[in-house]
């Protein structure tokens, strides 16, 4: 979308070019519920056709590789509940979550597939926001520029860690102040589908050095709102919402006016002139009536007053 952010016809230099597009069911939270129905289905199916009882009691659980390793979990759909315990496999956890980038069961929405704006790689710079921060920054503490080695070396080496040594941690204020239980718990995932979202459905190069992760941006905190806005702000000014003969009117009617205030403006000031010189000439005679009040009154004490003492003199 194209749009002008000018304030009027003559004002044209604000124009810009925005790309937008929500990709619903494809954030952090969403994916996990599409994440725990795939793990159900997959299991469930595998029991039935090799008679086994996996996930079925806390002895047998279903060993989920996007959870941290002994974390004991519980998935409940449609009253079946399947048992889990992590064993902290992120390599596994990343190829366990490509099918999920094709979207859900019966959807045609696909992140893969889906129509992206062509991007220059050579020349760009991209900010990761919300999720993309909390989940740098909020256990790994790697938010700001982020490379892609050194965030898969601190995901797996966190994916590995017991859930007891990972309770230590957070207990003892290892962690961002913003993290809590639900961000330890499903850390690894996260971070498994973050980068799998990032390169394989956007196509980021893995030595991409242009992203950074931030929660504020010239210290204005950064959220997916602001793109929104600017997308619904497309037909501004508003004159870009009428047809093209009221555009006109409207534009006639900005020039009349624009020489009507000006007009108004320059009556204003002759007006506040006038005033000042008329306050001044005020002044003046006021001044003048009373300096020939007081020749008045020094003529007659000299009549009267030097009279009456030269009478006195012996």
């Amino acid at each position: 979308a194209e749009f002008n952010l000018g304030c009027d016809v003559q004002h044209t230099g604000h124009m810009y070019r925005v790309y937008v597009n929500t990709f619903l069911g494809f954030g952090g939270n969403f994916a996990r519920q599409r994440y725990e129905e795939l793990v159900l289905n997959q299991t469930f199916v595998y029991n039935r056709l090799h008679s086994q009882q996996t996930g079925l009691s806390p002895k047998m659980p279903f060993l989920d590789p996007c959870l941290p390793m002994g974390l004991e979990d519980t998935l409940m759909r449609g009253g079946q509940t399947l048992y889990v315990r992590g064993r902290g496999d992120w390599q596994a956890c990343v190829k366990l979550l490509q099918p999920l980038l094709e979207g859900s069961n019966g959807s045609q929405a696909s992140l893969v597939g889906a129509y992206k704006a062509p991007i220059d790689f050579s020349n760009s710079e991209f900010y990761g926001f919300s999720e993309f921060f909390y989940c740098t920054e909020d256990v790994l503490r790697l938010g700001g520029q982020y490379n892609a080695p050194t965030f898969t070396s601190a995901a797996q080496e966190y994916c590995s860690q017991r859930w007891e040594v990972l309770t230590q941690r957070f207990h003892g204020g290892l962690y961002s102040a913003h993290a809590d239980q639900h961000r330890l718990k499903y850390q690894c995932f996260k971070s498994a589908w973050m980068y799998q979202v990032l390169h394989q459905g956007f196509q980021f190069p893995l030595d991409y050095p242009s992203l950074r992760t931030a929660q504020l941006v010239y210290d204005r905190e950064v959220q997916w709102t602001l793109g929104a806005i600017l997308y619904k702000t497309r037909f501004l000014p508003l004159r870009d919402l009428r047809q093209e003969s009221i555009r006109q009117a409207h534009a006639s009617w900005l020039r009349l006016s624009f020489v009507y205030n000006h007009y108004l403006f320059f009556a204003c000031i002759l007006v506040v002139v006038l005033a000042i010189v008329l306050y001044l000439l005020r002044l003046r005679r006021i001044h003048r009536r009373q300096l020939r009040l007081a020749q008045h009154t020094l003529l007659w004490l000299d009549k009267v007053v030097v009279p009456l003492g030269q009478g006195n003199v012996p």
